[in-house]
């Protein structure tokens, strides 16, 4: 190998160079080289150099050992050191180089930071013109490799986050910021280098670029610079990663799981694991080729390392030979070990489930033991459980003998019934160490089932369904329970199946779990009619509501919710079943709602009311009774079955109703009103009607007689229209409810519609006037449709008329 070398030297005074020139420079090397070399091996002295310095000063001043890429991919070695001057600049630095060529490699498979105290520097240009080419770079005494497990150790609290960042800067490319070293010493620097040389893979170690001193870290083209502690104030808010390695100890962890346990090997004083770790499969800076190494050499690590060598192992089993296999399976299951974490038992699962019939149980079994050890004493709901085989032997039974009281004492109370995860997790450890729970299971299961429908975390389905395909009795107890719990609440069974695909297609007949396994798929295809959803539903429980009432509730819930059917639907629900069948489902209160919440033009409202009366006698009472016999009137009326004294009726019944819905209010009079426009009403009912002074029912008459159908009629049917003028006219001295509406509706009704009338039409209707009381009364008529004519006037004269 031939390394040709380059010395440069500050310049003397009163030079034309600014910075200092080149002194010699061997063979090989090119003038534009030489441009981009020198600002790679300049030197700028610390701020507190004294003029005149000792010879003990002089040499304590930081050397600044640098390695360097350039642009065509060769590289240079560099040391620069203060020396001796002379005149009006007593102290200079000279800097020795080395330029390696882009195949060139340090002999012995060195790094450039071997070579910090190699014999071959030298610190003043050698006589002649062009210096020979070295032929390598030995380390020389007191190699930077010397003391580097006692530095580790004194450097322990800043390794982690320091590797982290080697890491980082020699995977980025180019590295948006370098690492910065503060040391008091630029031979720690190089220590620092040398550490984390070891600890990278081989690659990354080679490219690895370096300066042990710079004053300027935000300029430098290094991956890793030096920095004394005077100038590393002014890095504050620089954005560069700065580790003062000669102050305050870091509080944060790294959070790289490699950069942990490569601290954790060095402050073993191990390193020869980092090359035995390289022998092993896996990415450059994965963490678990290089955990396993360490567990196995017995060197504890932290919970985030565990893991990740757990994981790399379950991965790869095959990659660790029996002895390697178990002495890992004994450092992740150490007694010692009292920091353990969810990620750490879930990989453990993993390696579990790796190894199980791979590895002699001998090896397994501990972890089979750990596993359910947290499951049952850590709370651990997500871990991977082990086989039931697993346990099978005289370690298994022992397992079982020191959980299972535990497991029985947190299943038998009650503060458990809100875990579904942990109730689940404790019933499926029970079975795998053959633990009896059957005592226990009603009460359990009758916690469980409830705990279900209120838990809105899907998470615990996958562990559910393998309880549930495990442990038949449980299958059968829980799914029984459900089913009971459906009928009062089935839009929570239908959620909780939506999440969980339950297991019910066995022998068990359970019509309420398959009546809300169907309801989702009946609301998507069926279009929104509900009728036909209750139908189909109720089709899917298997049994009919005379064998099972209650798969009317059920039906009933999933299909309306907590809303109101419709009349209609209500009259259907009704027919489907028998009052017995209603009653003991309590659906009849329901359909009570649906008669109660109808619209006042729901025909179907008032039938309904009259069925639900003589259905649930005994059950409809107080107000609810008032109302609905106050809808039943109102159907009475309108088919002419009603008896005498309506006005009186209807108004008993509003009392009795009260607070009666305005719906229903509105039917009942709406009907009654319609009965009296018409031309056979009773008189009598039409006299206590009009003398009632009810204003609800005054208001009911107004608005019936301003609908269209009696507009038509006063313009086609001559006898009705006289009857209206006559019924508007004849109660003068009744109260002034009637007297208001009353002469509104001869204004604003009665006489629009005489006004559109032919003459013979207007004919007729004076003669029906006069045909229903006297000449008198057609006069009355006459002179109220004479259009100067105030309709009070004509009032007037029509009752004067009538009473003579």
């Amino acid at each position: 190998m031939s390394l040709a070398q380059l010395h440069y030297t500050s310049a003397a005074p009163g030079s034309e160079a600014s910075g200092g020139r080149f002194t010699a420079v061997g063979p090989g090397i090119s003038a534009a080289m030489l441009d981009e070399i020198e600002p790679l091996i300049g030197y700028e002295f610390p701020v507190d150099v004294p003029f005149l310095p000792t010879d003990s000063q002089l040499w304590s001043l930081p050397q600044a050992f640098s390695f360097s890429l350039l642009s065509d991919g060769s590289r240079l070695l560099c040391r620069t050191v203060p020396v001796r001057g002379a005149g009006s600049a007593p102290v200079r630095f000279h800097s020795h180089a080395v330029y390696l060529p882009v195949d060139a490699r340090l002999t012995g498979g060195r790094l450039p930071v071997d070579a910090w105290r190699s014999p071959q520097w030298v610190s003043v240009t050698p006589g002649g013109a062009i210096p020979d080419p070295l032929s390598s770079l030995p380390p020389g005494h007191g190699a930077v490799r010397e003391g580097l497990g006692d530095f580790a150790v004194s450097r322990s609290p800043w390794l982690a986050s320091v590797f982290a960042d080697m890491r980082r800067v020699s995977e980025e490319s180019p590295p948006v910021s370098p690492v910065v070293l503060v040391e008091r010493q630029s031979a720690d620097v190089a220590r620092w280098i040398a550490l984390a040389g070891a600890a990278l893979p081989r690659e990354s170690a080679e490219r690895l670029t370096f300066t042990t001193y710079t004053r300027k870290p935000g300029s430098s083209p290094h991956r890793v610079v030096g920095l004394l502690p005077a100038d590393a104030g002014e890095l504050e808010g620089s954005g560069l990663r700065v580790h003062t390695c000669t102050g305050v100890r870091p509080q944060m962890a790294s959070g790289d799981a490699w950069a942990e346990t490569a601290a954790r090997i060095w402050r073993s004083r191990a390193p020869e694991l980092f090359r035995e770790a390289e022998g092993l499969p896996g990415d450059p800076f994965a963490a678990g080729p290089l955990a396993v190494t360490a567990l196995c050499a017995g060197i504890a690590l932290g919970a985030d390392e565990r893991a990740a060598a757990a994981d790399w192992a379950a991965e790869r089993p095959y990659a660790l030979d029996a002895k390697q296999t178990r002495q890992l399976v004994e450092a992740l299951t150490s007694p010692g070990v009292d920091d353990r974490s969810g990620a750490e038992f879930d990989a453990v699962g993993r390696l579990f489930g790796a190894l199980d019939g791979r590895s002699p149980v001998t090896t397994t079994v501990p972890l089979a033991a750990m596993l359910v050890t947290e499951a049952v004493r850590g709370g651990n709901g997500s871990l991977e459980l082990p086989g039931r085989s697993a346990f099978a032997g005289p370690d298994g039974e022992a397992i079982g003998t020191v959980l299972g009281p535990e497991i029985l004492a947190e299943l038998s109370t009650p503060a458990i019934s809100g875990d579904v995860a942990r109730t689940v997790q404790l019933l499926r450890v029970a079975r795998l160490l053959d633990v009896d729970c059957a005592e226990f299971l009603p009460t359990i299961v009758g916690r469980l089932a409830p705990a279900l429908l209120a838990e809105d975390d899907p998470e615990f389905g996958p562990a559910l369904l393998e309880l549930l395909d495990e442990q038949f009795d449980v299958r059968t107890a829980l799914l029984g329970a459900l089913d009971r719990l459906a009928p009062d609440d089935p839009g929570s069974v239908e959620r909780l199946l939506g999440r969980v695909t339950l297991p019910f297609t066995g022998t068990q007949a359970l019509p309420h779990l398959r009546m809300c396994a169907e309801a989702a798929g009946a609301r998507a295809t069926l279009g929104g009619d509900r009728a036909a959803e209750w139908h189909r539903v109720l089709r899917a429980a298997g049994l009919s509501p005379f064998a099972e009432p209650m798969v009317l509730r059920t039906a009933a819930g999933l299909v309306w919710g907590d809303r109101a059917p419709t009349a209609g639907e209500a009259r259907l629900l009704l027919d489907a079943a028998t009052s017995d069948a209603h009653r003991t489902a309590g659906t009849w209160a329901r359909l009570v709602d649906a008669a109660l919440a109808a619209s006042s033009d729901d025909d179907e409202a008032a039938a309904l009311s009259h069925d639900l009366l003589r259905g649930f006698p005994q059950e409809i009472e107080g107000r609810v009774r008032g109302a609905l016999l106050l809808l039943d009137f109102a159907r009475e009326v309108g088919s002419g079955v009603a008896g005498e004294g309506w006005v009186e009726r209807a108004r008993a019944l509003c009392a009795q109703a009260e607070p009666v819905e305005p719906a229903v209010r509105e039917r009942a009079f709406g009907a009654l009103a319609v009965r009296l426009l018409a031309h056979d009403r009773p008189e009598a009912e039409l006299y206590a009607f009009v003398h009632s002074e009810d204003t609800d029912l005054v208001a009911a008459y107004d608005r019936a007689a301003r609908t269209e159908g009696v507009a038509q009629r006063l313009r086609t049917d001559p006898v009705y229209t006289a009857d209206c003028f006559g019924v508007w006219t004849a109660y003068p001295h009744a109260g002034p409810a009637w007297n208001t509406v009353a002469d509104s509706l001869l204004r604003e009704v009665l006489r629009p519609a005489v006004r559109t009338l032919a003459p013979a039409r207007l004919k007729e209707v004076e003669q029906a006037v006069e045909s229903a009381g006297s000449s008198g009364r057609a006069d009355a008529f006459r002179a109220w449709n004479r259009p100067s004519t105030l309709g009070r006037l004509g009032r007037r004269i029509s009752g004067r008329v009538r009473r003579g």
